[in-house]
């Protein structure tokens, strides 16, 4: 009986790779890599050389046992966007949030910029880097936000900050 030989089509290869994915992550306890950026997270942590987080929340990935946060852009330069941020009922609340579980958690925030589904550029910054910057920020902005249909907080690194105390990996 002569073998039939199909050619595979673009769809067929795509969902291949999606249901391979999934089945790495799923043996790997790593989550849904379809799931908002966690596959970016898990692609970061093989590049950068570290643990990927085995839950969905908190730390993005651990590099020497410590927890890392991860911010990825497809935009032509690198940033950091700190969304959803809740607000706390006074600002030494929300200031100890921002240290104890936010920002200083992390002793490393990464920011990493994406083109063409390739991680094409990396940097550091200290998570005390990152607070001494987002602090005044999302401060300016904690007296109005509440009066906002989504009351929830967020700031952003820049890249000119990125460039200015950041630490180039990739």
């Amino acid at each position: 009986m002569a073998l039939t030989i199909r050619k595979c089509t673009k769809q067929q290869e795509f969902y291949k790779a999606f249901e391979k994915l999934s089945a790495i992550c799923g043996e790997m306890g790593w989550g849904d890599p379809h799931s908002y950026a966690r596959g970016k997270e898990i692609y970061a942590a093989c590049v950068l050389g570290h643990t990927v987080s085995q839950t969905l929340s908190g730390a993005d990935a651990y590099s020497n046992g410590d927890p890392i946060e991860y911010k990825s852009t497809t935009d032509k330069n690198c940033k950091g966007s700190y969304t959803g941020i809740s607000v706390k009922s006074t600002w030494q609340e929300q200031d100890k949030y921002l240290k104890d579980e936010k920002i200083l958690k992390y002793p490393w925030h990464f920011y990493n910029r994406f083109d063409k589904g390739k991680m094409v550029e990396s940097w550091k910054m200290s998570g005390q880097q990152v607070y001494n910057l987002l602090m005044p920020k999302i401060k300016s902005k904690y007296t109005t936000q509440s009066s906002k249909a989504d009351p929830r907080l967020s700031a952003t690194i820049t890249w000119s900050e990125i460039k200015k105390y950041g630490t180039k990996v990739i």
